[in-house]
């Protein structure tokens, strides 16, 4: 049955004039129609947004309150996972049990940005005078816009959304035109939790119409985006136009770099799994590995056995390791960086494309002897193909790392201490994995520098990306006159 939504805009789903049809990228058939929004729409969010915001309740509301309506929410999605998460198989193509986990963390993230809303605090300073007292005040930052790719929708949205409603912004969500439907789900079970209306306004459509103009609306305070860095780039620069603030998760081109003296075991599984989970599409994904000369032959051969061995195919089978591409555009640009480096000269080892009329399927792709001038090597790809470099020594390893505009995310494999705490202090990236991948914490900030972006998810720094601060000066007693007669 296809799903069918409108807007959620003040609690309630106006109808448009015009619909998009997601057709699953698995299956061929079309699972639901989202709303295709228009200026008026994503105007009539944010001033749902802003009169929450300026005269509602939510942003005034105690911690403990809103912490509340929070876990609530939490409870909600855990009672509505299995639907949820078969949403997500529906319109990303991702396999269900890794959609199920996405789900999970959902519920994760809103229970733990619940408990930051309880400790979220300012400062005081007793000591810059003897009738002088300064306090710090942490408030909301207003009206967010959040910008949600198409890979990970929900697990994005809740890195986000949860964390700017526990500092007392209300939001405008803008979700990818592909994959809107969690988005909207988990909008509607907010409301049943008791969210006043106007504090989450979801508009669907395309980016160039909703999201260029949720980004450039002068009622918009912040901008939090998650997507490419071309994207990126035209969201900054349009937040910028009305001086608004934005935090933008970008690209990567991460390394993983297994030294002679790793488990390699354990090295070849983190390898597979940071490039090929969710059928590469991850901006975290190691899809350069460097992997020190005398061990290469012997551990490309293991992950060549392993990715061969990996099962590609029906999303809803709860064996499949890797289900279908978003799209046919996305698997024909993954396509041309793989006829790409063959014309270079690097050397494929595995991988084909499986087409039916009716899904986009890809077998894991590796390439060999990959040189660092091949354009394989330093753009994202964002697709289950791995290319292979091989270094001599550690300085060697630390520049191919660090030669790229982007810097996200990279993991290093080894037993020596020495070298795992040099290669932390020296990769140029958010986030260092030590004899680990696709690993996290809540507690631990997400997010990249240069090409990757600025600004930080989840931990304290999740919740205080949604703040301001202002200073407050209280003098007591008669105060000495600036211009004494």
């Amino acid at each position: 049955m296809t799903r069918i939504y409108g807007h959620f805009i003040h609690n309630a789903s106006p109808q448009p004039s015009s619909w998009i049809e997601r057709i699953s990228p698995a299956h061929g058939t079309v699972v639901a129609k989202f709303a295709e929004g228009q200026d008026s729409d994503v105007d009539a969010a944010v001033r749902a947004a802003r009169a929450a915001f300026d005269t509602g309740p939510w942003p005034h509301m105690d911690a403990e309150r809103r912490a509340s309506v929070l876990e609530r929410v939490a409870a909600l999605v855990a009672d509505n996972l299995e639907r949820l998460a078969r949403i997500e198989v529906e319109e990303v193509g991702k396999p269900i049990r890794f959609a199920r986990h996405d789900m999970q963390t959902v519920v994760a993230l809103f229970k733990y940005a619940a408990g930051l809303a309880m400790q979220l605090h300012g400062l005081a300073y007793s000591t810059i005078g003897a009738k002088r007292t300064g306090i710090v005040l942490r408030e909301p930052v207003g009206v967010v816009g959040l910008i949600i790719p198409w890979n990970f929708p929900a697990e994005t949205l809740a890195k986000k959304l949860p964390f700017a409603l526990a500092a007392g912004c209300t939001c405008v969500v803008k979700p990818s035109e592909l994959t809107s439907g969690t988005a909207l789900e988990l909008a509607s079970l907010a409301a049943q939790a008791d969210m006043p209306p106007g504090v989450i306004n979801v508009v669907t459509g395309y980016g160039d119409v909703v999201g260029s103009a949720l980004s450039g609306h002068p009622g918009v305070d912040m901008l939090s985006f998650t997507g490419s860095t071309r994207v990126g780039r035209h969201v900054i620069a349009r937040a910028g136009e009305h001086i608004a603030r934005s935090a933008v998760e970008l690209g990567g081109k991460g390394a993983t770099i297994v030294f002679r003296d790793a488990d390699v075991e354990a090295a070849v599984d983190g390898a597979l799994a940071s490039v090929f989970f969710n059928q590469g599409e991850c901006c975290v994904a190691g899809s350069r590995l460097l992997v020190q000369r005398d061990i290469a032959d012997r551990f490309v051969e293991k992950l060549v056995g392993k990715a061969n061995a990996l099962r590609v195919g029906d999303p809803f089978a709860e064996t499949t390791d890797l289900g279908a591409m978003i799209h046919r555009q996305q698997l024909d640009r993954v396509l041309g960086h793989v006829d790409a480096a063959r014309r270079e000269g690097a050397k494929q080892l595995c991988g084909e494309v499986m087409l039916s009329c009716e899904s986009l399927f890809m077998k894991p792709v590796i390439f060999d002897h990959v040189q660092p001038s091949m354009g394989i090597f330093s753009e994202e790809i964002f697709g289950p193909v791995l290319s292979v470099t091989r270094f001599d020594s550690p300085q060697e390893a630390l520049a191919l790392a660090n030669q790229t505009d982007y810097a996200l995310a990279n993991s290093v494999w080894t037993s020596d201490l020495d070298t795992a705490l040099e290669f932390t202090k020296r990769l140029r990236s958010g986030i260092v994995w030590i004899n680990t991948a696709l690993d996290g914490a809540l507690q631990l900030p997400f997010g990249g520098n240069r090409s990757s972006g600025f600004g930080r998810e989840l931990g304290e720094a999740g919740i205080e990306e949604f703040t301001t601060l202002k200073s407050v000066l209280i003098h007591t007693g008669k105060r000495q006159p600036l211009f004494a007669p």
